[in-house]
């Protein structure tokens, strides 16, 4: 009646849908709970309409066996919550109440998760009254180049008691404008569903379409994937040690920093011409290739950025008002980071050893595991100390793919798609976890996309991070996680 009921793959392992048992909704719930509780999370859980009634789909994710659990229920109208017994299933049941209709009945407070009108009447902040309570509203308009996103503090004082936060203003449209793919503007969707992110995103469509066309990859072609990914990651995280250090004022790191982004971005331009890596990765493989010139311009100018960066990592690292302010500033702890499914960055920063790249390892990460960084305290610090540790691994993890990259071909062809298939990706881009779900129809056409970015699992712990803090500590804790607004509103 569990968690032996559900199917069971590996990410790029195509499933046929009549092999994902349709189970009742007791078993269905007994299942996904069970794996949950045996240390599985939830890397997927929606609903698709593939007829009357809906269909209720869970994607559970084992890191420590690698594997992939999949679940569906039938459901006319409501079902059990999950919520009450698996806090990490919140906004995906929220979000299946918006999107379908159907009802999680016995969820603690199902409102929207995405704004739909000002006046819409199921959206109803949280509230707190009292004497010397006062209310905090930013955004959803923001200053400077920034997408809309609405942050409400319950303060008493300086002190935050609760932050409350609303995104999803845009109403982007991705997942659908991906069903009856693929087409000629699928792979341009993609890459600019969490523009920062490009590259993980593209690595992650990629192992789905070659997992339901029976294509695999090259394995020069999978290690350029990997120094893709890692390029993305260095410039992220090294804008990011600088932009923490700008919200407390601390100018030679931030301008330091603020340079050297630019120095990696410009790394990835080299190999094909978008700072951002669009166009790079295909399915089948990659479009651009390192030649032996180019890789090794690449790793004269890699090693030469990264002496940089190790001297505004040292001013970092060693000026104590830098850690008076780093230090115990909005700390999420292990066990609230198992509960709620946090994934990437600030899932290590509190010690929990999840990261995609060991778990679900494909291609290069296979072959050539890259070492794992964590930290403990889960605190602005310790997600800094993490970002610093990734850049010497994910450098190092460069340096030496580049240096040997396998001979042969960059991509080989892929076919048309399996017909009323199933195939999962999980990729760890430079923020987290990102999970992608691919369903084809009869005629081996995209039946329905399902994208988790990293961020749709984290914003959550952004708004507990920030309980009992000051709110002037607000900048520097939103930096320190550094979500997407766009890769949460597809």
């Amino acid at each position: 009646m569990g968690v032996s009921t559900l199917a069971v793959a590996r990410p790029g392992e195509r499933l046929a849908l009549a092999g994902v048992p349709r189970l009742d909704l007791e078993r269905f719930r007994a299942a996904t709970l069970e794996a949950v509780q045996a240390g599985a999370r939830i890397g997927a859980l929606f609903a698709h309409p593939l007829g009357d009634p809906s269909v209720l789909l869970a994607v559970l994710l084992d890191g420590t066996s690698g594997q992939i659990r999949i679940g569906a229920a039938e459901v006319a109208r409501a079902y059990p919550a999950l919520t009450p017994d698996c806090p990490q299933a919140h906004l995906f049941e929220r979000e299946i109440a918006e999107q379908s209709g159907l009802e999680p009945v016995g969820h603690p407070w199902l409102k929207p998760v995405r704004l739909r009108t000002a006046d819409d009447p199921g959206f109803q902040a949280f509230r707190m009254d009292g004497e010397s309570v006062h209310e905090v509203a930013v955004g959803p308009i923001h200053a400077g180049v920034i997408e809309p996103g609405h942050f409400r503090f319950q303060c008493h004082g300086e002190r935050v008691f609760h932050l409350e936060i609303a995104l999803g203003y845009q109403h982007r449209g991705v997942e659908r404008a991906l069903v009856g793919g693929p087409t000629k503007r699928t792979m341009p969707v993609i890459e600019t569903l969490a523009g920062d992110a490009s590259v993980g995103h593209a690595v992650a469509y990629a192992q789905v379409i070659e997992a339901l066309s029976g294509c695999t990859a090259p394995p020069r072609a999978e290690a350029l994937r990997a120094v893709a990914l890692e390029l993305e990651r260095l410039a992220n995280h090294v804008g990011d040690l600088g932009a923490l250090a700008g919200d407390i004022g601390y100018l030679p790191a931030a301008a330091f920093c603020g340079r050297l982004r630019g120095e990696f971005l410009n790394l990835t331009a080299l190999v094909c011409g978008s700072r951002l890596g669009r166009g790079w990765i295909r399915p089948g493989g990659v479009a651009f290739d390192a030649e032996p010139a180019l890789a090794e311009r690449i790793r004269e100018r890699l090693r030469e950025a990264l002496r940089d960066f190790r001297g505004a990592c040292e001013l970092l690292r060693h000026t104590s008002t830098v850690r008076a302010r780093f230090e115990e500033t909005g700390a999420l702890a292990g066990q609230t980071c198992e509960e709620l499914g946090i994934v990437g960055l600030p899932a290590r920063a509190a010690g929990l050893e999840r990261d995609a790249r060991r778990e679900f390892p494909r291609g290069a990460y296979r072959s050539a595991p890259i070492p794992l960084a964590t930290w403990t305290g889960g605190d602005v610090f310790a997600r800094a100390r993490v970002r610093w540790m990734e850049v010497d691994h994910s450098a190092a993890y460069v340096e030496e793919w580049l240096r040997a990259l396998p001979g042969g071909t960059i991509r080989a062809e892929t076919g048309p798609l399996a017909p009323a298939s199933i195939a999962v990706a999980v990729v760890e881009g430079w923020r987290g976890e990102i999970c992608h779900v691919a369903l084809t129809d009869d005629a081996g056409r995209l039946r329905a996309y399902k994208i988790v970015d990293p961020s749709f699992h984290n914003w959550t712990g952004l708004a507990l991070a920030m309980r009992d803090q000051a709110i002037s500590d607000f900048p520097l804790c939103n930096k320190s996680f550094n979500l997407s607004y766009c890769g949460f509103d597809l």
